[in-house]
């Protein structure tokens, strides 16, 4: 089983949908160029990351440039070809992706919703 992480970025790049053999599995990557606490944009870190099977389509909803943050697994496969040395793949798979900028702004996008708190529950002038 492999751990859940989430990281936030801006998108570098989007590939398109591939299908690989003969049984209908599709992958998608894309890059994002990570930001926020702790990251230096003298030394920016880019993270290759992919969807497989239904999420592919999650990156419709995206453009080159957006903020995102992303939600993906870190799993790793042993590869032993014949005759050569062994072979370790990484691979960051993506299962959700969120905006950031529509993250701050949620409850403002709300058509008729009042920021302002609610009166308080208690009451001193009671009406009995």
């Amino acid at each position: 089983m492999s751990k859940s992480f989430e990281t936030q970025g801006l998108i570098h790049s989007i590939g398109d949908t591939t299908e690989y053999g003969n049984n209908g599995f599709t992958k998608r990557e894309f890059v994002i160029k990570v930001t926020g606490e702790g990251e230096n944009d003298a030394y920016p870190n880019y993270l290759a990351m992919e969807l497989i099977k239904d999420n592919c389509g999650i990156m419709d909803a995206y453009n080159l440039g957006d903020e995102i943050k992303v939600h993906f697994n870190l799993s790793g496969r042993l590869w032993s070809p014949a005759g050569k040395p062994e072979k370790c793949f990484n691979s960051l798979q993506a299962w959700r992706v969120e905006s950031m900028a529509q993250a701050g702004n949620f409850e403002s996008s709300i058509p008729g919703f009042d920021q302002t708190p609610p009166p308080s529950a208690y009451d001193d002038d009671v009406p009995f």
